[in-house]
């Protein structure tokens, strides 16, 4: 993992509380600090107000890293992937999470927890937030998928 001092921002709707949980209690064991910004129940909520949240936060720098949940992960990446600042990734395995850091120097993944089991998915935030951003030629690509850029004519 990344050093113990990476913060981490934690979302997930009412489908993800179980997983965030256990998440946390993995991040916070490693010595990261953690900012679990909900849901904290069973009772149905939306899941866009938890993306944007984690969005924020990792986009104004109070957080190095998101890890966000939900039923399949792919509602609550759309959402985060609004902030213009996040390159959030639905990834369902070990392989994904890697990746997604080497190639698109993702800040934030996202996971599905009726698509994903609980160890695989511990495994594959362990990966993310280990494995760095490779740049050279991804850097180049990464760029052309940041804000301002615009497709040749």
């Amino acid at each position: 993992m990344n050093p113990a001092n990476t913060p981490v921002a934690l979302g997930a709707d009412h489908a993800g509380v179980a997983m965030k949980a256990a998440i946390r209690e993995m991040l916070e064991a490693a010595g990261h600090p953690v900012a679990d910004l909900g849901t904290h129940g069973t009772e149905s909520v939306d899941y866009p107000d938890f993306g944007a949240a984690v969005a924020s936060t990792v986009a104004e720098g109070r957080a190095a890293f998101g890890v966000l949940v939900c039923g399949t992960g792919i509602g609550i990446s759309i959402a985060a992937n609004r902030n213009p600042a996040i390159r959030c990734a639905l990834v369902h395995d070990v392989t994904g999470a890697r990746l997604t850091r080497q190639h698109n120097d993702a800040n934030v993944i996202a996971l599905g927890a009726r698509m994903t089991g609980i160890e695989v998915a511990l495994d594959a935030v362990r990966t993310f937030l280990s494995t760095p951003f490779e740049g050279g030629r991804h850097g180049r690509r990464i760029q052309k998928i940041s804000p301002g850029w615009s497709a040749p004519q």
